[in-house]
């Protein structure tokens, strides 16, 4: 699940524990181009205030306009569905491209125990899918895989939400932070590991946490998960090989270390004399990234994350 999602969540919990109205809209189906793919989420306070997403941005006006020319009646139905984008000026005058049409589940949040236990389970790193009931409202919880997909047949929706994608960076150093930088704006959790006390300084809280102890005791504690990618960029074979052997095998979905080719192969045999097998050796990307001719730290890291990123929403190699 994207964090973003996650954000409007949050937010819905936090309104509704002050008393304050929420709808919360969510996409259910699209056809042809569409701005928001199914399951992005619009949360509408009763002042007008959204946080969230489902177009552009026309389509939000229109969602804050129910909310005032009375469209939004506290005796309405707990659930109904807004379609937009059917006819062709309609599509035009909402922003959606090439006769895009999208459908939202408009639903008034009234009971909000649901957001809490939801978010505590993506807090704890579960997959979570959360059924709602079209007729009544009602939303029940349930576990889910990572195969699960939204699906949506007119009269429940079940939707799937899961922790946030982490990074673990393994090396405090230069090129770590402008990795860090990045990856927070991509919505990665970034988590810092490295024991030598002469790199932690000025590092800014907002750009990572640290993990404490050793590289291959941080892989272990933080419960690496088919979410976590896990870079070493120490340059320092004690270190990184110590991460990369519990790496390999976990259930991280990236494993890799910076170096040249040369280096990636001596480390990629150092493993193995280590005992490593081959399945798990040919997991590890290195060199890094996808080639962009990088050069600088800032290159280098963003060459890095464009291959965190592929691999995350499925692009092959």
């Amino acid at each position: 699940m994207d964090s973003v999602d996650l954000n409007v969540l949050r937010s819905v919990l936090e309104w509704r524990r002050a008393g304050q109205r929420v709808v919360l809209y969510s996409v259910v189906q699209t056809w042809g181009s569409a701005p928001r793919p199914p399951g992005a989420m619009l949360a509408l306070r009763g002042d007008g205030v959204v946080i969230g997403s489902v177009s552009g941005g026309c389509i939000e006006d229109d969602l804050i306009a129910r909310l005032y020319d009375g469209r939004l009646a506290d005796d309405g139905p707990p659930v109904q569905l807004v379609t937009y984008g059917v006819t062709r000026d309609e599509a035009a005058r909402f922003g959606l491209p090439c006769g895009g049409t999208l459908r939202l589940t408009e639903e008034r949040v009234i009971e909000w125990a649901w957001v809490a236990e939801l978010l505590a389970r993506c807090e704890d790193h579960q997959m979570v899918a959360r059924e709602l009931n079209l007729a009544t409202g009602e939303v029940t919880l349930g576990a889910a895989s990572k195969a699960d997909a939204l699906t949506f047949d007119g009269e429940r929706l079940r939707a799937i939400y899961g922790p946030r994608w982490r990074l673990l960076l393994i090396g405090a150093g230069q090129l770590s932070r402008y990795v860090a930088q990045m990856a927070r704006l991509l919505d990665f959790e970034v988590l810092i590991c490295d024991p030598r006390s002469e790199f932690v300084h000025g590092w800014e809280e907002q750009h990572g946490r640290f993990v404490p102890g050793m590289p291959d005791e941080a892989v272990l504690t933080i419960q690496t998960d088919a979410r976590t990618a896990i870079v070493c960029l120490t340059h320092d074979p004690r270190l990184d090989d110590m991460a990369l052997l519990t790496a390999l095998d976990s259930d991280a979905f990236y494993i890799g270390a910076l170096g040249s080719r040369v280096n990636s192969q001596k480390r990629r045999e150092d493993l193995a004399a280590l005992g490593l097998s081959a399945q798990a050796i040919a997991r590890l990307h290195g060199s890094i990234g996808v080639y962009i001719g990088s050069h600088t730290p800032a290159e280098i890291a963003l060459s890095l994350l464009a291959q965190i990123v592929a691999i995350k929403n499925g692009v092959a190699a």
